[in-house]
């Protein structure tokens, strides 16, 4: 799961979808907080489930609030990583702060934005991005997020890149002659014109990978903001 940004409908919406799954670990892929209206919330559910086994890195959302914003922060980005700051105490800004930039368990490799470089908070808009990515770690599947829709990339042995769309909940297989980059989309702030939720669930033994969208209630979550 990635890109909470402090929405609290959504995350719970997600997690009660994923739990009815059964999965065997949770990873949060950053930007828990930023923009949205209950980030002390959502930073308590994360330690929760760091605390049960759970993984989770630092997105460039929380390294601002848990610091200082960088330079391409500006206007009401900038105003609501003041305002998520003051509204989080400082074991909240604790937990933020000491968040790894990525995380590699099971083959995989988890980060928020490229891997490439973890903390320069790149995009990865497109195959120029994702090779770069790709070819900066020895893990098979990267996943990240970072960038708010859902996408998939590939790369076979001879170099060869493919990138696809997935579109509501989608099941693919991973093949294992391929590496892949797989970016779940965005829990708390979709940005490809579906506002429902989305996650991913990787079965790691039959290499599937499924995107799920969730609805959840948008009114309320707009509403406090």
């Amino acid at each position: 799961l990635t890109d909470i940004h402090a929405n609290r409908e959504a995350l719970s919406a997600s997690l009660a979808h994923a739990e009815e799954r059964h999965p065997a670990r949770y990873v949060f892929l950053g930007d828990l907080v930023g923009y949205g209206a209950e980030p002390g919330w959502v930073v308590d559910t994360v330690m929760d489930y760091v605390q049960c086994g759970a993984l989770a890195v630092l997105g460039n959302h929380d390294a601002a609030v848990a610091g200082e914003p960088g330079n391409y922060m500006h206007g009401d980005v900038r105003k609501a990583v003041d305002w998520t700051r003051a509204h989080l105490n400082e074991t909240q800004l604790a937990f933020l702060r000491k968040l790894p930039p990525s995380v590699e368990a099971n083959g995989c490799l988890f980060v928020h934005a490229s891997a490439a470089a973890p903390k320069q908070w790149e995009y990865i808009s497109g195959t120029n991005e994702a090779v770069k990515s790709m070819h900066a770690t020895q893990c098979r599947v990267t996943f990240c997020g970072h960038v708010h829709e859902p996408a998939l990339y590939n790369m076979s042995g001879t170099g060869k890149i493919s990138a696809f769309t997935p579109a509501g909940d989608s099941s693919i297989p991973l093949g294992a002659q391929r590496r892949w980059l797989v970016i779940p989309g965005a829990v708390g702030q979709p940005r490809d014109g579906n506002p429902a939720a989305c996650y991913a669930l990787y079965d790691d033994l039959r290499g599937d990978l499924t995107y799920f969208r969730v609805p959840y209630d948008c009114a309320s979550a707009a509403l406090k903001i």
